[in-house]
């Protein structure tokens, strides 16, 4: 009776907390070239620069800068219209991870590049408090880094998964009890 009453109150737990899936297509966010206020925010920016271009004769550093500022905003603004980026009411554009493989571009090669990057600055100075721990006076070098033995051990980082996976396999990553 008992695994009756459990596995009932398990299936009903399941069924009611399950989440409900939904999909950024239609919510508040919009294709950025669909978007209102993505238009109007380009119309503002350009409007802000073409009233400072005003200020400035015709072929003064000052204008020149100014055009290119406008000719970099026209293409900003140009990409995310192109890319399949949502925009939201302040017409600024989202990154949607929402498990739709649409949008995958937007975060996972970002994420990887991330997880990558915090790895190898944790390995090198995992690596790093290693080989200070071997000096004659470990102390000082964790306070006063040793700068060529810590470029050193980061540009010798670079491989650290495969490093780690050795260093795991091996049972050296991890200090016994």
């Amino acid at each position: 009776m008992k695994r009756l009453i459990l596995s009932l109150f398990l299936i009903l737990g399941v069924i009611f907390n399950s989440p409900n899936i939904s999909f950024a297509d239609g919510g508040i966010l919009l294709d950025c070239d669909k978007s209102p206020a993505f238009t109007k925010r380009l119309n503002t920016s350009l409007k802000k620069l073409e009233t400072r271009l005003k200020k400035y004769e015709a072929n003064t550093p000052p204008a020149l800068a100014i055009q290119e500022q406008i000719v970099q905003t026209k293409n900003r603004f140009t990409r995310y219209a192109d890319s399949s980026l949502m925009c939201g009411v302040d017409g600024l554009p989202h990154i949607v991870a929402d498990g739709d493989w649409a949008h995958s571009t937007e975060f996972i090669l970002p994420g990887i590049i991330f997880l990558y990057t915090t790895g190898w600055i944790g390995w090198s100075g995992r690596k790093y408090l290693q080989t200070a721990s071997l000096s004659k006076n470990p102390t000082e070098k964790e306070i006063i880094i040793d700068v060529p033995v810590a470029l050193n051990i980061m540009l010798s980082s670079y491989l650290w998964p495969r490093s780690a996976w050795d260093e795991f396999i091996s049972g050296e990553f991890v200090v016994e009890d």
